[in-house]
């Protein structure tokens, strides 16, 4: 989990703050505000980290909102999203104050890379992840990823998998794996089996990877 959480601060139309919305992926890493309108808005600007705007809404011009913001003497983190994609127009929004400017559509994996990255400039927020052979996880957002593709775990095949990244190459057994991971320490060992079996399916479906290693009677290694 990330030590500190940046809170982040969405302008935009009902459509567009649906759209990050349904995608969790900041609300996972990141304390998020969504607002439509501009009312009350240095009340806002006083609390957040970053802003996320909108170029193209229907009540404001994100242009100009840029300008009043840096105006005002204001010099948090923003990040414009927007139809447009012309060298003019992409010109147009840094010398109105921006900081940063994706062109939808866009990944929301490389909004939060971009985001992260400017928050480690400005609010010294640490991106930690941990790596072994082809599988990455994101402790930020609690994501695991084998090579570029998303894989969906659960809270505890999360955890599960962390602790074998920490203790790779070394024969771990059942009744250590029960008091280092789960909650409930009546779990029985054979639960452990069923766990693992879940999570080698996930980030290993065609058994072709070989990410751990059974020891039968003891417990696993994760190779």
């Amino acid at each position: 989990m990330m030590k500190k959480t940046a809170k982040i601060l969405i302008l935009g139309d009902e459509e567009e703050l649906l759209v990050l919305r349904k995608l969790h992926l900041l609300k996972d890493a990141f304390d998020v505000v969504e607002i439509q309108s501009i009312t009350n808005i240095e009340q806002h600007l006083k609390k957040v980290h970053l802003l996320l705007i909108h170029r193209e809404m229907k009540n404001m011009n994100g242009l100009n909102l840029t300008e009043y913001i840096r105006e005002k003497g204001y010099d948090i983190p923003i990040i414009f999203l927007s139809d447009k994609a012309s060298e003019d127009d992409i010109e147009q929004a840094f010398f109105s104050g921006v900081d940063d400017y994706l062109v939808k559509p866009f990944s929301i994996r490389e909004l939060v890379c971009r985001i992260k990255a400017l928050l480690r400039r400005t609010y010294g927020l640490k991106d930690e992840s941990l790596s072994h052979r082809d599988i990455t996880l994101d402790l930020n957002t609690r994501k695991c990823y084998i090579g570029t593709q998303e894989v969906e775990l659960t809270k505890l095949e999360f955890d599960l998998l962390k602790f074998f990244i920490h203790n790779k190459n070394t024969i771990l057994e059942r009744d250590h794996i029960l008091e280092k991971v789960w909650d409930d320490k009546n779990t029985k060992k054979r639960t452990i089996n069923v766990r693992m079996n879940r999570l080698i399916k996930k980030i290993d479906a065609n058994n072709t990877k070989k990410y751990f290693t059974a020891i039968r009677g003891i417990g696993y290694r994760f190779n």
